[in-house]
This record gives structure tokens, sequence and C-alpha cells, in this order.
């Protein structure tokens, strides 16, 4: 790799990659064979990434794909807010590098959006081995710095389609990996409260919207009550309160 050594804070070890298939497998096989929290695998291009569910996610040079191997010691509803802090730290890292970031907001559950068109995703996968609580946990991040995917069911973006400057993956490789830690400190010292509540100042819906969540094998349609102290998204749905710990939001067609 000839780019620059980023400048990580205490913490973190990084490998660096040319390219690679997925630095979500990567990092899950590093962390299967004892690699250590903050062990983080960063690529220059991936030719197998994904996103949710499995769906293949191009993933050409310019932009930042990473994945953070953690391990956590929590129960997995828990863990399940490291996404909201991926998101966040992606959102600060922006806001240090951007000139101008007002129309930056978040998806639940943890994608990053410019003027409404996705412009990063949080990938969570987890491996739990002889207990209920996860032995890792992956957190895969990719985000657009100079192309995005075209046709996606959800619009996409990038920095440099946005008109917002070029950015360098390393440059932002650095901002990430210091606002990750910082919030993920404050959420260990003082639990999802401030997670949550900067989340929801600046999210993509507000509440008393209407919306469409796909789950697995449905899809409901109400209004967007709240967040819940879990993370979990609270519906109101025919009158009725669901709390949704895992689907795709949509707005109301």
């Amino acid at each position: 790799m000839n780019k620059r050594q980023p400048e990580l804070p205490p913490g973190y070890h990084l490998l660096c990659y040319d390219s690679i298939g997925s630095t979500n497998d990567e990092a899950k096989h590093l962390a299967r064979d004892g690699a250590e929290e903050g062990t983080l695998v960063w690529a220059l291009e991936q030719t197998a990434g994904r996103g949710r569910r499995g769906r293949g996610w191009i993933s050409p040079r310019g932009n930042l794909y990473l994945s953070l191997v953690l391990r956590p010691d929590c129960p997995p509803g828990r863990a399940a807010q490291l996404g909201f802090i991926a998101a966040l730290a992606v959102g600060d890292a922006l806001r240090a590098i951007l000139p101008r970031t007002e129309r930056l907001t978040y998806k639940w559950p943890n994608d990053v959006l410019i003027d409404g068109r996705k412009i990063a995703g949080v990938l969570l996968e987890s491996e739990t081995v002889g207990s209920e609580e996860p032995s890792f946990i992956v957190v895969g991040v990719g985000v657009n710095l100079t192309v995005s995917p075209h046709g996606m069911e959800i619009p996409a973006t990038s920095i440099m389609e946005e008109g917002l400057g070029e950015v360098m993956p390393e440059a932002m490789l650095e901002q990430f990996a210091a606002h990750f830690r910082s919030w993920s400190t404050r959420w260990r010292a003082e639990g999802f409260a401030p997670v949550r509540a900067a989340w929801l100042a600046a999210a993509a819906i507000v509440r008393g919207e209407p919306i469409r969540v796909r789950l697995e094998s449905r899809v409901l349609c109400g209004r967007l009550l709240d967040l819940d102290h879990q993370g979990n998204l609270v519906l109101d749905y025919a009158g009725e309160c669901r709390r949704i710990t895992a689907g795709e939001v949509f707005p109301a067609a």
C-alpha cells in the first residue's frame, strides 16, 4: 500500500490491504484466531464487499472500507448499540472534515445520509461461543468518498458527488477512529443515553412521521414514535406500540 500510514489513537492495531475480498470476513477470521480488541482491517478496495442481509456492495478504490474487532463483554442487545456509535463516529468525522454538513442525518439502525442519500453504512457481525454473550463483534464501515453505487433501493451518494471536495481514505480513517474511541469510551461509562440523544438530534425521520418497516417476512406501516433506551425502533402500528429490533426503514409510500 503506497498511501501514507494513518495515525490512530492508542488501542488500535491497524492491518492495511491494497485489495481484499471483504474486510469483515478478514476481521472475523482474525477474531476467531484470537485477535485483540482494536484490531482494524483497512482496504483500499473490496472485491466481495457486502451490506446487510448479504447484499453485495460495490467497493471500488477511493472510498473507505474498514472493519473493527471488538470484544465488549455484554449481552447481544447492548452490543448492537455499537452500530449507533459507529454511525455517530462517521457523522462526527465528516463534520470535522467537510466544509458544511447541515444535511447530514442518521437512518435507523445505522446508515448515514447526506440530503437523504446514503453516504455510509455500518454492518455489525458477531459470533457466540458457549454463552449468550458474543465472543466478538466486528463493526464494518463503508464511506462513499469519491463514488457511490447506482440503482440502489435507497439512493446513494458520495462526498465528491455532493460537491463537498476530496477526502482521502486515510484522513477519514483517522477521524473515524478518533471519534469511535471517544463515543465508545463514553458509552462504556455512561450507557446508551448520550448516544441515543446525539443520534435522535440528527435523525433522518422525526417522531410522528409515517414510515414503512421491512421485516424478514412482512412490512409494517405506521408512525415513528421513538428510539427506545436500548436502541429499538418504537412504531405505532394500527394503534399498537411495536418495538422493532431489526429491520429496514423507509419513508411511507
